[in-house]
């Protein structure tokens, strides 16, 4: 049996949430390889498939070589803190009920919402940790009102799951972000509802703390319709975070990205959101 401190983990590209420990790795493997008994290469998107085959080739002569990761359509497992995701990031569930077209998630976890074992962290990064069992959801919470640092919720929250007692939940544990989702027209609706929740239950907009998706930029999409979700989820009482579509080969637009730029930074926005 393989011990999971040898295994290297290699990563096409950095993002906020990579490891940092000595066995993770960016790029080949240089000079002085690590002593290991495996290579894991992990891939999250799609169009970096071709970087993790040309990694694997370079780290095949180090130890035997494995890619996965959700790129792949590989199925997540039990979750292991700081070995794909780096300390302090958490998956508590995977798994989401809803079919959205663009989202590979249901496909590839399923639409059955699988709750895995909870480990402390303070980043949560589900599927949809709204669509847990009551039970799941309370011990998340539990677990987060433990941690050092204030608790995000990134992986984004399902607005029509919202309850009152969720927003009371919130409330105690003082998060430093809320991320929400407005994908489509049929999300305007519960956003509403739920910065209604949110606001009457004590979170205000000067905190920043409110935030949500929203994605732009997909097949027949315009510039007027998408400018209108983003004003729509800040009047709602969200920052909004633009998200531009990519087809699974990674292209985008070069007239949607400078679109999208002006609306993914919060210090640009923040004047328009009172």
């Amino acid at each position: 049996m393989i011990s999971l401190n040898r295994i290297a983990r290699v990563f096409p590209r950095r993002t906020a949430a990579t490891p940092t420990d000595a066995l993770a790795f960016m790029g080949e493997p240089g000079l002085f390889p690590p002593d290991v008994d495996a290579v894991h290469v992990s891939v999250c998107w799609t169009w970096d498939i071709p970087e993790a085959e040309r990694l694997a080739k370079e780290w095949a002569h180090i130890a035997p070589v494995e890619i996965g990761g959700p790129a792949t359509g590989q199925r997540g497992e039990d979750f292991e803190p700081g070995r794909y995701v780096k300390n302090g990031y958490v998956i508590t569930s995977r798994g989401c009920p809803n079919k959205c077209w663009f989202c590979s998630v249901w496909r590839r976890e399923g639409e059955t919402i699988r709750e895995l074992p909870i480990h402390d962290g303070w980043n949560v990064l589900d599927d949809n940790l709204l669509a847990c069992s009551d039970e799941h959801i309370r011990e998340v919470f539990a677990m987060l009102s433990r941690q050092d640092r204030a608790a995000e919720f990134t992986g984004g929250l399902e607005a029509a799951r919202l309850k009152p007692w969720h927003v009371s939940a919130f409330r105690e544990i003082h998060p430093k972000q809320l991320f929400f989702a407005y994908d489509g027209p049929e999300d305007r609706d519960p956003l509403h509802a739920a910065g209604e929740m949110l606001l009457a239950g004590g979170f205000t907009r000067t905190s920043h703390s409110l935030r949500a998706y929203v994605l732009i930029g997909y097949p027949k999409d315009t510039f007027e319709a998408a400018e209108a979700r983003l004003r729509e989820c800040m009047a709602a009482g969200f920052l909004p975070m633009a998200m531009l579509y990519r087809d699974n080969k990674g292209d985008r637009d070069s007239v949607w990205m400078r679109f999208q730029r002006t609306w993914a930074r919060p210090a640009i926005r923040a004047k328009d959101y009172a």
